[in-house]
């Protein structure tokens, strides 16, 4: 007999959650029934979405958004759209210099085994003594394989000779220890070619997408020599390398080893030549088999948004890099375009638990002016490399910004930042870019860890994020079978 209990323990329970469920959600459909008496549609739903995402689109139509779309309560009370770049990359990813952006690998073909210098200095009134700097540093980035095979520093004599002490370093970024370093003194100036005088380290093969930095440092007087770099021409080898800004003036970036600029070269070649060689014949083939791909793409949307209506097509090329871009046009467009109070933000990725949502907006009172309400990130730090690279803030941590996977704002705050469009930055995401362009208006606060940061499941959640369209379905699914996206008591799948 008390087998038989514990064997029925799990339904009895499954079965007191569902009556518990279903009277809460009466109860607050009769609360909002009294309640509602907010504009055609007080909640206007952006959902960033990639192009060619049509499968997490379709997801999102099939689950949360359908059942705002059907219910006779919400569905004049809340309208979801997609928000799609008009426009798809014409380059193919890969020529481009990184997946992530929209600009085209511009190379040129070189000889094998060539060894070439960053620059030549051809008069010596190009170089000035850098007084009162120690240290100077040049950022770079590859975008083919290259060997760096000498490094080098300026000559600081009329008889082009090179009199101090100063050390070379190579450094891969944010890391500590140097890949190759040089050391050139009074008595051990290495060779010295066109007013540089350079020294041979161990060949590394630096692969694309390498991001390094290269030091100069000073141990003594008379200290660095550094270049006038509008008096000289710079070799990229043909675009496989990108260097980073030394123009005069230059804001030194918040993690720079020494003042931006070049107290010196260093020689380098290109690796696998051939290959480079291939890729650029294969270039054109492949860039008309992408606009192919890309003029298809765009029919299958015109009649997705013909078929839906939920398209709202903003004037940006749709990759990672121009969402915040993306995300501003959309706030311009609501603004024009829709009549609602609040606006929820999330993506084509996320599930949202839509009456929680406005359970809450409605019994905590939540419709406000000057109000955003999310989860927020605090002193969260600025990535230097990969996906998130971040060189134009130049404070080492961000201002509080929301979660992408879902926030709210107020309709006054979409205002200010669709008025202000025009001349607002776009840094390297959407979230960080809204955190950094709130900072200026300091809207008020609703911190609720129930919009999740990461793909996690609770059942008092608010959104989860980057799930896959069956994801979506599955955590939807379960929810209205017994209240509970992450599973149900009797394993609902």
């Amino acid at each position: 007999m008390r087998s038989l209990g514990l064997f029925l323990l799990p339904c009895v329970v499954a079965v007191v959650v569902h009556i518990l469920l279903v009277t809460d959600r009466a109860a607050f459909l009769l609360d909002f029934k009294v309640s509602d008496e907010a504009s055609a549609h007080e909640v206007l739903v952006g959902v960033l979405s990639a192009r060619h995402h049509h499968d997490l689109r379709q997801a999102i139509r099939d689950t949360w958004s359908g059942y705002l779309r059907e219910h006779p309560l919400f569905q004049n009370r809340v309208q979801v759209k997609f928000i799609i770049g008009q426009h798809g990359c014409p380059i193919p990813e890969e020529d481009r210099e990184d997946p992530y952006s929209c600009s085209l690998l511009n190379l040129t073909e070189k000889a094998a085994g060539e060894e070439m210098a960053i620059l030549s200095v051809p008069e010596a009134s190009a170089l000035i003594p850098a007084a009162d700097v120690s240290a100077v540093s040049l950022d770079f980035k590859v975008w083919h394989p290259v060997v760096i095979t000498q490094l080098g520093v300026f000559t600081n004599s009329p008889r082009q000779e090179f009199r101090g002490n100063v050390t070379v370093k190579l450094f891969q970024v944010d890391q500590e220890e140097a890949v190759v370093t040089a050391r050139f003194n009074t008595a051990s100036p290495g060779t010295c070619v066109n007013r540089v005088c350079y020294k041979p380290v161990e060949q590394f093969i630096l692969p694309k997408g390498f991001e390094g930095t290269l030091l100069w440092e000073s141990q003594d007087l008379p200290g660095l020599t550094i270049v006038n770099v509008s008096r000289v021409q710079l070799n990229d080898g043909g675009g496989v390398l990108k260097l980073g800004s030394i123009e005069e003036g230059t804001l030194p970036h918040r993690s720079a080893l020494g003042f931006p600029g070049l107290a010196g070269g260093f020689t380098f070649s290109v690796y696998d030549s051939e290959a480079l060689s291939e890729m650029l014949r294969g270039r054109p083939a492949r860039l008309r088999s992408h606009l192919d791909t890309v003029r298809a793409e765009d029919t299958v949307l015109e009649q997705e948004s013909q078929q839906h209506g939920d398209l709202v097509f903003v004037d940006v090329v749709d990759t990672y890099r121009n969402v915040p871009s993306k995300l501003l046009q959309f706030y311009k467009w609501s603004v024009g375009n829709a009549d609602f109070s609040l606006l929820l933000k999330t993506d084509d990725d996320c599930y949202i638990d839509v009456d929680a949502v406005l359970m809450k907006i409605d019994h905590k009172g939540l419709k406000r002016n000057n109000f955003w309400w999310g989860n927020f990130r605090q002193s969260w730090a600025v990535d230097r490399t990969g996906k998130w690279q971040e060189l134009e803030y130049a404070s080492p941590a961000y201002p509080a910004f929301a979660c992408g996977s879902g926030y709210v704002v107020s309709r006054d705050l979409v205002e200010w930042l669709a008025s202000n469009a025009g001349t607002l930055k776009a840094y390297q995401g959407e979230d960080v870019s809204m955190g950094i362009w709130m900072a200026a208006v300091g809207p008020r606060k609703y911190q609720d860890s129930g919009w999740l940061c990461e793909k996690e499941c609770y059942v008092d959640m608010l959104s989860s994020p980057q799930h896959t369209a069956e994801e979506l379905r599955s955590l939807w699914d379960r929810k209205r079978a017994c209240g509970d996206p992450c599973g149900c008591p009797w394993g609902y799948h």
